[in-house]
């Protein structure tokens, strides 16, 4: 099983690439002298960003605000470059996992590469299969900061797809949708 460790990294960052309705999401991360490159869902985004954001506030909460825990990212950590090229995917993830360290104060940050067993209807049926290989994993330990920073550009590269529908949220393609909320049809035969 490849473990793409990094404590700290210099670089972790959510990106897209291609055009909104078509978009790559990746996370990257970059230290050492090398860089991994995860591919990812926009929504696993987008949850990714959430939690990290409810689990740095519950640790503040439970420290009755003595965490080195900032309320919101630190404007010099502000990474708004694009993702390091080549774009080389090394796994897509399948599974994350978040947890505080409280030992060193620091978020640890687990994505684990998507296997056949994740996408089977049956969750709770596992099958044995001593010849197939451990998922790869890409785990990155960083600050309080650093992962309110991660948290603000993986919501803004979200944020940056294709406008919503004002009626019923989901994305608009360039020439309209058909909106679930006026039941397909469209006021004049416009879309909406």
């Amino acid at each position: 099983m490849p473990v793409f460790d990094y404590d700290p990294p210099d670089r972790f960052v959510a990106g897209a690439v291609g055009q909104p309705g078509a978009r790559a999401f990746f996370l990257q991360a970059r230290g050492q002298g090398r860089v991994t490159t995860v591919a990812l869902e926009k929504f696993q985004v987008a949850v990714l960003a959430d939690r990290l954001d409810e689990l740095l506030d519950e640790v503040l909460r439970r420290s009755g605000g003595r965490a080195p825990v900032p309320a919101m990212a630190p404007a010099d950590l502000t990474d708004e470059a694009p993702l390091d090229l080549p774009i080389d995917e090394d796994f897509r993830v399948g599974t994350m996992a978040l947890a505080w360290d409280p030992d060193t104060s620091q978020v640890v940050i687990e994505a684990q590469e998507a296997t056949e067993g994740d996408e089977d209807d049956e969750p709770f049926i596992v099958e044995v299969d001593d010849d197939r290989p451990e998922p790869a994993i890409l785990r990155v330990r960083i600050s309080p900061a650093a992962a309110r920073a991660f948290s603000r550009r993986a919501l803004d590269v979200v944020a940056a797809g294709r406008p919503p529908c004002p009626l019923c949220g989901q994305p608009l393609d360039p020439d309209g949708h058909i909106c679930v909320r006026l039941n397909g049809h469209h006021p004049g035969g416009l879309s909406v």
